[in-house]
């Protein structure tokens, strides 16, 4: 996939992925991933959400004991599978993050890395004014978030903004139809965002827009589930470096 020159820093590289899924997670699928990360030993990995299937307690167990045993810093987004479902709509309205709070204190670390930083922007809402309430959202609240974050980091030379739900569609099979998404994309090209990851769609894309005259490149992983959809699991291999280019490409598991 394309290489975009920026300011040169020290090389990098990340591992992108998303969508595991635990309860119903693809086990050779994570026991390839794994295996990648300890040969490969990238700085970070960033985890663009739906960790589980259910949002259940015991979903949240398998994927903190996962994802802290890959030997590298993590850092981990929600997705709109990580709520508790309709069968617990008290514990959606009133207690939505709790679990995923929990997991996230067990394994989240920040990448801050040497030019290269990743800010989150929450698309995931514990109720929409729509019936299909997976799909995207992103909110005044988290957009000034997430440029807050932007603007804490303008010295570093690659701006990373990490999210569940693609923001503009990204011609893939699902969609994500992210209310506020041209809106919070045209904001983070504002402020120095560089590169969008996410997932969702359980399909890889990578692909460059211009926004307000800016260019801001989406880049999306696949799934290490058992949910496939027009491809084999994946993960995102992403290499910063000292050059100043960022270079994708998707690993699948052949």
């Amino acid at each position: 996939m394309r290489g975009k020159a920026m300011k040169s820093g020290d090389p990098v590289t990340l591992f992108h992925v998303s969508d595991l899924h635990f309860g119903q997670e693809d086990r050779g699928a994570l026991e390839w991933f794994a295996s990648a990360v300890a040969e490969h030993r990238p700085a970070g990995i960033v985890c663009t959400g739906d960790l589980t299937m259910r949002g259940r307690s015991r979903e949240f167990l398998a994927a903190a004991e996962y994802l802290g045993g890959l030997g590298a810093p993590v850092s981990v987004e929600p997705g709109n599978h990580d709520m508790p479902y309709y069968w617990d709509p008290v514990g959606r309205l009133l207690r939505p993050y709790d679990r995923f709070r929990t997991l996230h204190r067990a394994v989240h670390s920040e990448l801050d890395l040497d030019g290269v930083a990743v800010v989150p922007l929450k698309t995931i809402a514990r109720a929409q004014w729509r019936l299909n309430w997976s799909k995207g959202r992103v909110s005044e609240r988290d957009l000034g978030d997430a440029l807050a974050g932007l603007h804490a980091r303008q010295d570093r030379a690659l701006r990373l903004v990490a999210c569940h739900h693609p923001l503009v569609e990204a011609d893939t099979k699902s969609t994500a139809s992210t209310r506020g998404g041209k809106r919070a994309l045209a904001a983070l090209a504002r402020f120095g965002a560089h590169a969008v990851l996410s997932g969702h769609v359980h399909d890889a894309f990578d692909t460059e827009l211009q926004v307000e005259g800016r260019t801001i490149r989406l880049i999306g992983a696949g799934t290490l589930s058992e949910r496939v959809r027009e491809t084999r699991p994946s993960y995102n291999r992403l290499d910063w470096s000292a050059d100043g280019h960022l270079q994708v490409s998707a690993q699948s598991m052949d």
